[in-house]
């Protein structure tokens, strides 16, 4: 068991992932890394750019790690890093899942502060980096779709899926629904095609808002309706500024279907 100890300036074997990195001065790096007790966190890292630095090859994105630093106002100072031993050597991603990595990383850094704790999103993060791992594309597709909806929970913002908002009545499997996304599902007694396009709101069937509820996404039309629904929900509070990690998967497709 590993014992962590903990100082008003001094943080000790905390476990982490790094979600970000950049250059800072000479040799150094400016990290952004996140931790279960003290949510997303700056580091400075001193001298880790050089040939000598043991470190160069320990921080690294989807690596679980234990780290240590002081803290220094907003930013702290890395003092040591390994890898976390107890929760395997972490994931080896390429492609896709590469990509949606990063994705993972990008939310984190655009929807939690400095310095706020979110043990459940970590948690959350953990079991989607170990999902994206085994590759296939409807794994891929449910671990994002559940970290989403997760993640939005985990920040004030969860989502009502269970119930319709209008009558209190539970949400049927076989219904049809308006998603508002101040308020959540009501149901539509109307389904016809014309009166489908003219409505405001998200539509989806009610076994996608069960599913979803239950982390149960193994269909291709209901995987399909909760990214419609996350991205919507998303796009919210991530306001108009897009995602780095979105534009570069598209780049990457565009590059592969002309290959």
């Amino acid at each position: 068991m590993v014992q962590m100890i903990h100082s008003r300036n001094h943080v000790i074997l905390q476990p982490a992932y790094v979600l970000h990195s950049t250059p800072y001065r000479d040799t150094s790096v400016l990290l952004e890394v996140f931790t279960p007790d003290h949510g997303r966190i700056g580091l400075v890292v001193r001298g880790v750019r050089s040939a000598k630095s043991r470190l160069r090859g320990v921080l690294q994105p989807f690596r679980p790690l234990l780290i240590s630093w002081y803290s220094k106002g907003d930013l702290g100072t890395l003092t040591t890093a390994e890898v976390n031993v107890e929760e395997g050597g972490g994931a080896h991603l390429g492609g896709r899942a590469l990509m949606s990595g990063f994705y993972l990383n990008e939310l984190l850094l655009r929807l939690l502060h400095r310095h706020d704790p979110h043990p459940a999103s970590f948690h959350s993060y953990d079991i989607a980096l170990r999902k994206l791992v085994l590759g296939d594309d409807v794994t891929l597709q449910q671990a994002l779709r559940i970290f989403e909806k997760e993640l939005l929970q985990d920040i004030g913002y969860g989502l009502v899926l269970d119930r319709d908002v209008i009558t209190g009545e539970p949400v049927a499997a076989e219904g049809l629904y308006r998603y508002h996304l101040e308020k959540g599902p009501e149901r539509m007694e109307c389904v016809t095609a014309a009166h489908i396009a003219n409505t405001l709101g998200i539509v989806l069937h009610g076994h996608t808002l069960l599913g979803l509820a239950h982390n149960e996404l193994s269909q291709g039309d209901v995987l399909q309706e909760a990214k419609k629904l996350l991205r919507k929900l998303l796009a919210v509070h991530l306001g108009r500024q897009p995602l780095r990690s979105r534009e570069l998967y598209n780049e990457m497709q565009a590059i592969m279907s002309t290959q």
